[in-house]
């Protein structure tokens, strides 16, 4: 059997396959999740759905197995994106789980799992009690569930929809970049209703991700899209990853949109449509965000990094919408989880109202600069946690995700990472110069 140690995550299951996720313990994982929600949330049925990893469609057949014979029904949804998945767990109020490993490179595979109503499930909220159970093989039940299929794609593609009147869109140029994952199903479903010409990357599904990795947060995997959004003139890039759940933005300059860009524009347009709306931004996030949120009178709540924290805060507080730097946007009427297809057709709904291009949209919210994201290892990252703490006495500091600094004109916020001795630096100031001093003293620290 595999490792099961290895593979459970703060937030979902993912591992390389099948040296540590593999057939067996996909059914005892299925089951497990199976008699949680069963017990837990009253659950007779469960959806199951995989993304187009080679192992995914043996994995998630045993995972279904696995809750069949815990006495509880599945609804098989075949190929889907994560945000399909959120939708069915959403439309018909049942707990879901798809085998993906998001952006991970081919050898992995993992599973996101959600309770009725896409609600969150985290270690602190069942997926650890689940790993506890999955450890050796539950007993069957007497009674076996029964396996359904069901196509949700022109469904899920309806809803994403509607959050954009499409009446109002006219004529672009698109390119998405789809990495030859999830989004080469999706992507065509949604832009089938809409007046734009669409070209599609790398469109074929393909888990060896034969092109380049399905990460959008590299820039390195952004290069294809910025470089055919310039050859053919296009008005906008969109770079899916593996799953499809997130997107970054390209404009007709070939410059990218950071997702804290995007988590302003599309906050912008939420507190237009909702006036004084509560809007959610995790700590990492520019300083653009919650700035853009009070200019448009709405109220800004600043999170924890991770979709369980954002999504617990989001049905604590009503939030209309939230956003991560990372990409991930996530909706209240999307039963609060992320979908970067909705995202997607509300930036075309705000090109769109403004009648002008992508790049004069976001050159206001081009405030501040970002450092990205530094990854150092180091040997103890509470004892450098610490030392950096003590470095800035005399400025605002906080501990609620890491260490945040503020300095005025410059701040930044340390993380140490959940499985590795990493910590990982965020860093923002007004200037390339300012970001590449400050970021050098903060490190002198370590």
């Amino acid at each position: 059997m595999g490792d099961i140690d290895a593979i459970f995550k703060a937030y979902d299951v993912r591992g390389l396959a099948p040296e540590q996720l593999d057939a067996e313990l996909s059914r005892n994982i299925g089951a497990a999740f199976a008699r949680f929600v069963a017990d837990n949330d009253g659950a007779t049925s469960i959806v199951v759905g995989h993304d187009m990893r080679p192992t995914g469609p043996e994995f998630a057949g045993l995972f279904a197995q696995g809750a069949l014979e815990q006495g509880v029904d599945v609804v098989d949804i075949g190929l889907a994106s994560t945000d399909m998945m959120y939708y069915a767990s959403g439309s018909m109020d049942m707990p879901g789980a798809i085998f993906t490993a998001s952006h991970n490179p081919a050898e992995y595979n993992g599973i996101k799992m959600c309770r009725k109503g896409a609600a969150p499930l985290g270690g602190d909220t069942g997926l650890f009690e689940i790993r506890d159970n999955a450890r050796t093989p539950l007993p069957a039940t007497e009674s076996t569930g029964t396996r359904s299929e069901r196509n949700i794609l022109d469904d899920f593609a309806q809803h994403v929809l509607s959050f954009v009147d499409v009446s109002t869109l006219g004529p672009l140029k698109i390119v998405a970049d789809t990495a030859n994952g999830m989004g080469g199903l999706v992507v065509p479903a949604v832009f089938a209703h809409l007046p734009f010409d669409l070209e599609i990357m790398y469109e074929e599904l393909d888990g060896t991700f034969p092109n380049h990795p399905a990460d959008p947060l590299n820039e390195e995997n952004l290069v294809d899209l910025k470089t055919r959004v310039r050859e053919v003139g296009a008005d906008l890039g969109l770079a899916f990853d593996g799953d499809a759940d997130r997107v970054f933005l390209v404009d007709a300059n070939s410059e990218g949109v950071s997702g804290s860009l995007t988590t302003a524009l599309v906050a912008e347009q939420v507190l237009q449509r909702e006036a004084g709306a509560t809007v959610l931004h995790n700590l990492i996030c520019s300083k653009v965000v919650p700035e853009v949120i009070a200019e448009n009178g709405g109220t800004a709540v600043r999170t924890k990094v991770g979709h369980s924290f954002i999504k617990a805060v989001m049905k604590e507080t009503g939030a209309a919408f939230g956003g991560e730097h990372s990409g991930h946007y996530y909706f209240r009427d999307n039963w609060r989880a992320d979908s970067g297809l909705i995202a997607t057709v509300v930036v075309l709904g705000a090109m769109a109202k403004a009648g002008k291009p992508l790049h004069e949209i976001v050159a206001p919210l081009r405030r501040y600069v970002a450092s990205g994201e530094i990854n150092t290892t180091v040997d103890d990252t509470a004892v450098v946690i610490d030392k950096v703490a003590a470095a800035y006495p005399d400025a605002q500091q906080d501990r609620f995700d890491g260490l945040t600094v503020d300095l005025g004109d410059w701040w930044f916020n340390l993380r140490p990472s959940n499985t590795e001795p990493l910590l990982r630096l965020n860093l923002e100031a007004n200037t390339d110069a300012e970001v590449a001093a400050r970021v050098e003293e903060v490190r002198s620290h370590f």
